[in-house]
């Protein structure tokens, strides 16, 4: 791999429940002057793919009812602070206040996450293939902080077409040492540095990203490859 680049797709508007992602990224990638290539990679943002399924509920504006959302959408919570919970989501995110979203939403709502990423990610996968005819990826992501660091980063919430981690146990390192451990989360690396392009406040729903060596491409899932099991996490 040479060169990546990462694309912006412009804004659409407002998204709202029932609206079809594939059809507004057809769009935004006319408007970009953009088609899709063999082996792209399309980056959906969680929030999009949330109102367009209509993961949106009414919010009274109050911190009990913020923290009331949070714990519903929490299978558990591991720790509070005042009204901020650090929860574990049913999908097996560990992330803050089950990652329910204030932020560049109508007033009096709140954007949870979406119900099943991966799937998501598969529908529109497809979706895209039936109408181009190409083999493309497709990654949800979302804004996670990081356990004891500072500042959020892009994360994979939901990916198809892609291998989410890649697995180089058994290789050997330029000095012919044999890699014991190691596996790189590219799904999660993809998504930071699309991250750089899509930012917080531009409403641009969509990236483009190309250039990908084509051994990641394949098959895997979030759920399946980068949520770690409980009996391999040595903090539970």
């Amino acid at each position: 791999m040479n060169e990546l680049r990462v694309i912006p797709l412009a804004a659409i508007g407002a998204v709202a429940t029932g609206d079809d992602l594939v059809t507004l990224l057809m769009e935004a990638l006319e408007t970009k002057g953009e088609s899709l290539q063999h082996h792209d990679l399309v980056i959906v943002t969680s929030k999009v793919v949330s109102k367009s399924e209509g993961r949106v509920v009414a919010f009274d504006g109050t911190e009990e009812h913020k923290v009331e959302i949070v714990e519903r959408e929490s299978k558990r919570v591991l720790r509070r602070r005042g009204t901020l919970r650090i929860t574990e989501t049913h999908h097996g995110f560990i992330n803050a206040n089950a990652g329910v979203d204030l932020s560049n939403t109508v007033d009096g709502t709140a954007v949870l996450l979406p119900r099943d990423p991966d799937r998501t990610a598969r529908r529109l996968r497809a979706e895209i293939g039936r109408r181009t005819g190409l083999e493309v990826a497709v990654m949800i992501t979302d804004t996670f902080g990081r356990v004891w660091r500072q500042g959020v980063t892009d994360v994979a919430l939901g990916s198809a077409g892609i291998k989410p981690v890649l697995d180089l146990r058994g290789t050997t390192d330029a000095n012919g040492r044999m890699l014991e451990a190691t596996e790189v989360a590219i799904a999660d690396e993809i998504a930071g540095a699309a991250n750089l392009v899509l930012g917080k406040a531009e409403g641009t729903p969509f990236a483009l990203v190309r250039g990908l060596d084509d051994s990641f491409f394949g098959v895997g899932s979030v759920q399946e490859s980068i949520i770690r099991p409980a009996n391999d996490d040595l903090f539970r």
